[in-house]
Parts: structure tokens; C-alpha cells; sequence
């Protein structure tokens, strides 16, 4: 065999490392970020993170994953579905049927948490705030717009 051909050979992955492989694509669709070694513990329910990094480290020499740098929440798969390659934004243009879903979901989640009242946590604030600045890189200057004197007031009643 030569070189490309002994690349692209991968070793198939055991059942657990199949298992792991599995929990951290859905968590990234999911979140659109990778999980952290904790959360893999978690939610594989490992006894330690050294087994989480165990499993990791072998995956990455079977070539199944890859880990950027030394950093936090690096981990990728290193063959997506070709589908998912096709799904991911290229830019911030959004179609119109897309804005109204979009503003229609950030208006849900302003209602989830003026419903909390008095209960409102910093967290939720933070999450619509960050919402309201996606809208603004995405083009919807108008509709960033008209969620801030909600924002505002929310930020008010958290003080």
C-alpha cells in the first residue's frame, strides 16, 4: 500500500469509543461546540475523567478525532457526514423565512423569562443579551432593535 492508502485506512473503533464518538457529534449539533471532559464523564457516566482522556487519546491516534492546540473544547470529528459539512453557515446572510423563525424564537425565549418575575437569574439576562447581539451580526439591526427596551427592562428588574 502506499501513503494516501494507509492515511485514509482507519482502525475501527471499539464499542466504548464508538459510544464516545456518538455522544460528543450529538453534543456538537447540539451546542455547536465540543464537550468539555467533564461533561463527557457525565454523560457516558465514567467513574473519571483519566478514562475520558484514556478513550480521547486513542481516538485521536486512530484518527477518528482531532484536538486543536492544547485548548478547551478542541475536540472534532475527523470525518464529518458529508451533510453536515453542507449544513454548516458560510455566512450571515439569512432568507427571509429564516428571519421570521428566527425573531419568532428569540420573542419565545424574551416570554420564558419575563415569566420568571422575580426569579430571573443573571444567566437568563445574559442569554438574551447575547441573542439580541446574534440578531445584530445577522442583519437584523430592526429586530435587535425592538427586543431593547425589553432588555432594559429586564436588566432593571434584575438590579
Amino acid at each position: 500500500m502506499n501513503e494516501k492508502q494507509t492515511a485514509q485506512k482507519k482502525v475501527r473503533p471499539t464499542k466504548k469509543q464508538q459510544e464516545l464518538l456518538s455522544f460528543i457529534e450529538t453534543f456538537i449539533i447540539g451546542r455547536g461546540y465540543s464537550p468539555s471532559y467533564r461533561e463527557i464523564m457525565t454523560g457516558l457516566q465514567y467513574n473519571s475523567v483519566a478514562t475520558v482522556a484514556l478513550h480521547v487519546n486513542n481516538l485521536i491516534k486512530r484518527g477518528h478525532l482531532h484536538k486543536r492546540d492544547r485548548s478547551a473544547r478542541s475536540l472534532e470529528l475527523a470525518s464529518a457526514p458529508e451533510a453536515d459539512k453542507a449544513s454548516k453557515v458560510s455566512s450571515n446572510r439569512i432568507e427571509p423565512g429564516e428571519e421570521r423563525w428566527l425573531v419568532e424564537k428569540v420573542e419565545h425565549a424574551f416570554q420564558q423569562v419575563e415569566s420568571l418575575g422575580s426569579e430571573l437569574a443573571e444567566d437568563s439576562f445574559d442569554h438574551l443579551y447575547v441573542l439580541v447581539g446574534a440578531l445584530r451580526i445577522l442583519g437584523l439591526e430592526g429586530a435587535a432593535q425592538s427586543f431593547m427596551p425589553r432588555l432594559t427592562a429586564l436588566k432593571q428588574q434584575l438590579q
